[in-house]
């Protein structure tokens, strides 16, 4: 059996807009990465396997894990597993990510959101590390969400849309309308980069720190962290990874609270 140390893995981050491969066993032991725009299906996914068969031939790899955009079909008894479904990219619906690779590369293939890898991640390697209930937000273009539950990825009838729970909207303080096409006014609709930029003008790295876009931007994330579906869960000593302060600062720390876990 092979050491631990010895065995690398290869790892896609699957967006929308690019591709991240990686060959390594850790974030320490990064030995191969390269990165391309996402344009077609065919090109996009060749230009993948291509670099891992590369690689391949210097060292063998024991499996790959793909972070994807979605939605994904993730039920494994599902004839479309594997597939990015009804995703408002061009050409991608229908794309079976799994089959593709495991047929090419011929090897193990495992599969799961962008959000629930990045979640795996920070509770190996990162600011979840001890913690086997939490969530893991990303708030960008729009807001996502991933975590764990007693130790296990959250999978359900669908993915989690954390980014479409409703938190309280003061129309005479925003009136913005939201951006969400589902529900106008959710905490995506109201608080991902999408929004901002369609409520001020402007991206919203292009808003000076001062604006007051950035005060009412941390309102909606304090008050959809504090909203049940989204909330950070505690768990072992009333840990909680997400905690916002109305400085609009989202502190990605593990915390012990000795007096609210009495």
């Amino acid at each position: 059996m092979k050491k631990e140390s010895n065995r690398l893995y290869g790892g896609i981050e699957a967006g929308g807009t690019k591709f991240v491969c990686v060959v390594g066993s850790s974030p320490d032991n990064i030995t191969a990465q390269t990165q391309f725009p996402t344009t077609n299906p065919k090109e996009t996914l060749s230009k993948a396997a291509a670099f891992f068969k590369k690689e391949m031939k210097k060292t063998p790899l024991e499996a790959i894990g793909i972070a994807s955009f979605g939605p994904l079909d993730l039920n494994l008894k599902s004839k479309s597993y594997g597939c990015i479904t009804t995703t408002p990219k061009a050409d991608w619906a229908d794309t079976n990510l799994v089959n593709t690779f495991r047929d090419v590369l011929g090897f193990p293939v495992f599969l799961d959101t962008d959000v629930n890898g990045a979640a795996l991640g920070e509770q190996k390697w990162g600011a979840a590390q001890g913690l086997d209930t939490f969530i893991y937000l990303t708030v960008g273009t729009g807001i996502g969400g991933g975590g764990m539950a007693n130790g296990k990825l959250m999978h359900g009838l669908t993915h989690p849309e954390m980014g479409h729970i409703l938190v309280p909207h003061d129309i005479k303080k925003d009136p913005f309308k939201g951006s969400c096409p589902f529900h106008k006014d959710c905490l995506e609709g109201l608080a991902s980069g999408m929004a901002m930029e369609k409520r001020w003008g402007k991206l919203p790295k292009d808003l000076p720190a001062d604006h007051k876009a950035w005060e009412l931007e941390s309102d909606y994330l304090a008050r959809g962290g504090d909203e049940p579906d989204i909330g950070a869960f505690p768990t072992k000593g009333n840990h909680r990874w997400w905690h916002y302060e109305k400085a609009g600062i989202a502190e990605r720390s593990p915390q012990k609270s000795e007096s609210s876990a009495q």
